[in-house]
């Protein structure tokens, strides 16, 4: 168990089954402190089960056998109530509205910490641990392109891959045909909302942005060039 410090939230409700999904948000506010009383107040309406401060504070918010109010709209593999199947972890960072900044290495090796302390409880899949971003596309970036997704896997937490090869052609917005409906097929079988119709679509081209974000965040621009679609082809096998 780590150490964390209790600050209880009233946002919560119950379960309607074990946690096997992990949703890492950044808080987007300008203090954690502000964060911490945000997901506190009960006009608010929302809430995480944690929050990991800069410094590696780790506050537990909602029991984790309680259902927290962090994920929103949202859909994985099927599921549409994320908030039902998960535990939420906000990482105290201003976000792309209040100065986006990197997440400092205290902050990080909490974060790892949390994530393992947390699996010893629950059984969480490394493909089920997620950024919120992947689970709401359309409406969400956090945490964003500066979060370390390859550091988490390399501690044995979520999923990294590096394709030996990439195929030399891009699909963007607009574009239809086969290789569309392939792409839509893997980034629906992955847990993306994106059920294969040929046509690249909004959807689509938000759904490359977020999978871009998390698994090639040196360029989020929503084209499927051949790297993007390499890394997805890569990740796809890890999960079998």
């Amino acid at each position: 168990m780590i150490e964390v410090i209790a600050t209880p939230s009233p946002n919560f409700n119950a379960r309607k089954a074990p946690p096997d999904m992990l949703v890492l948000h950044y808080t987007g506010m300008q203090t954690g402190e502000g964060a911490l009383a945000r997901l506190r107040d009960p006009e608010a309406k929302v809430s995480a089960h944690y929050v990991v401060e800069e410094d590696g504070r780790v506050f537990t918010l909602v029991a984790e056998e309680r259902r927290a109010w962090h994920a929103g709209q949202s859909f994985w593999k099927g599921e549409r109530d994320i908030n039902g199947v998960s535990i939420g972890v906000e990482i105290v960072n201003p976000g792309h509205e209040f100065g986006y900044r990197a997440f400092p290495d205290a902050q990080i090796a909490a974060v790892i910490d949390l994530i393992g302390d947390i699996r010893g409880r629950w059984d969480i899949p490394d493909e089920r641990i997620l950024g919120h971003s992947d689970v709401a596309p359309t409406r969400k970036e956090d945490p964003g392109e500066l979060f370390p997704w390859e550091r988490l896997a390399e501690a044995g937490h979520g999923l990294w891959a590096e394709p030996s090869a990439a195929p030399g052609n891009s699909l963007s917005l607009g574009e239809e045909g086969t290789g569309v409906f392939i792409l839509q097929a893997g980034l629906a079988r992955l847990g993306y909302e994106n059920p294969p119709s040929g046509q690249f679509d909004e959807a689509t081209r938000a759904n490359i942005i977020a999978f871009q974000r998390h698994w090639r965040p040196t360029l989020f621009d929503g084209v499927a060039d051949g790297e993007t679609r390499a890394r997805l082809m890569a990740i796809l096998r890890l999960i079998g």
